[in-house]
């Protein structure tokens, strides 16, 4: 019986959240805590762009975004995937559509209004969220915290732990959680963006999209749009491949896709006769100015030199590596699985872990929030029938 029976939740993102619907939902007296002064922080701010919160698709393409999934993160979504996800919003009274490509949007085109129906159904149902609660880990099988009134201990039936990942400090996920474990795999930016020391000549350029292009990093695809910034690169196209980037793969850009190399080489071995490179690069093959620089700045970095056409065919993306954690979208590494029992430590029966903190990593189109709210959602169905058990 689950009635008179308490939980601690840390952490108010999505995973932490979805933990205390399911066991307030259930009957179980919830206390969530988080160390920021409001909840869903970083949930509010991927809403800025539209909230993707998931991606109807086969699910064996599903899944494949995941890479090497571990069996206790494979069952979450098998439980609680795109499909149950939408029902979800739409339970609470927010419509959703797909978009071209399978994602999924609410109507809002942003978070605040779910999260609002979120907190308020979750209010109706008992939950206490304390702000501005710090975890510091356990004192024997009680669980400190650092607060706005000084230093306290807390224990209940269950605990759940979501603390997120290790970027975006300034919205709760910083990582520092990570100390009070002997083991854990080391974070590591993932959808992330790139350094690039780009020359003066690249000024004019910054903050503009590169569109109708073909990113390759191994075996890794990817047509989405990208940006040029001060910094470097970043965006959706380079983020989905960013994982393969960062662990040591070349990257490489098609800046005409839809054009055949030998063909190209064509037209610019005729084109070459009557007109400068730099002519024929926007009059002849009218790549926008942007493409053009691009190509200006990485072909004269590229030894040995090439042909033309095979460089606007596979054009090397010459950086210096991932952009600092913190700015990463989310993180890579964390606790691993091999700790758990399902999802709750093997060390600390009756503690939960959900959400970003696991070690796992999914490219940004939906992937990230599902698996938060699906292994939050195990995370809470696992601990009733522990607490049943």
């Amino acid at each position: 019986m689950t009635d008179h029976r308490t939980a601690i939740i840390v952490g108010a993102g999505p995973a932490g959240l979805m933990a205390a619907d399911v066991l307030s939902a259930a009957g179980m007296a919830v206390t969530v805590m988080d160390r920021m002064p409001s909840v869903g922080r970083k949930f509010l701010m991927a809403g800025k762009s539209g909230l993707n919160l998931t991606k109807i698709e086969n699910p064996a393409d599903f899944n494949a975004a995941f890479g090497d999934m571990p069996p206790a993160l494979r069952d979450a979504l098998a439980h609680f995937g795109p499909e149950q996800v939408t029902a979800w919003a739409e339970g609470l009274g927010q419509p959703v559509f797909t978009g071209s490509t399978g994602r999924v949007f609410p109507v809002a085109m942003k978070a605040s209004p779910l999260l609002r129906a979120w907190l308020h159904r979750l209010a109706q149902q008992g939950v206490t969220l304390l702000t501005r609660w710090t975890w510091t880990g356990w004192d024997g099988n009680d669980l400190r915290f650092d607060t706005p009134d000084g230093p306290v201990a807390r224990s209940a039936d269950i605990t759940i732990l979501a603390c997120g990942g290790a970027s975006w400090r300034r919205l709760g996920s910083d990582g520092e959680w990570a100390r009070h474990f002997s083991d854990i795999a080391p974070f590591k930016p993932a959808n992330c963006g790139f350094r690039v020391d780009w020359s003066d000549h690249m000024g004019p350029y910054f903050g503009q999209p590169i569109k109708a292009t073909c990113l390759q990093a191994g075996a890794a695809i990817s047509r989405g749009e990208w940006v040029i910034t001060k910094n470097g690169i970043e965006g959706g196209g380079i983020y989905a491949l960013s994982a393969a980037v960062r662990d040591g793969a070349p990257l490489f850009v098609d800046l005409m896709p839809d054009h055949d190399a030998a063909a190209l080489q064509e037209k610019l071995d005729a084109a070459r006769m009557k007109s400068s490179l730099g002519k024929v690069l926007k009059s002849t093959l009218r790549l926008p100015p942007v493409k053009i620089a691009l190509f200006n700045e990485m072909s004269r970095r590229t030894k040995p030199a090439r042909p033309t056409a095979t460089l606007l065919k596979a054009l090397p993306i010459l950086h210096n590596g991932p952009a600092p954690l913190d700015q990463a979208i989310s993180t890579a590494g964390g606790l691993p699985f091999a700790q758990l029992h399902g999802l709750m430590l093997q060390s600390r029966p009756g503690t939960f872990v959900a959400g970003e903190m696991l070690d796992w990593e999914a490219p940004t189109g939906g992937y990230l929030i599902t698996a938060c709210l699906a292994t939050g959602k195990a995370a809470g169905t696992a601990a009733l029938r522990f607490v049943d058990s």
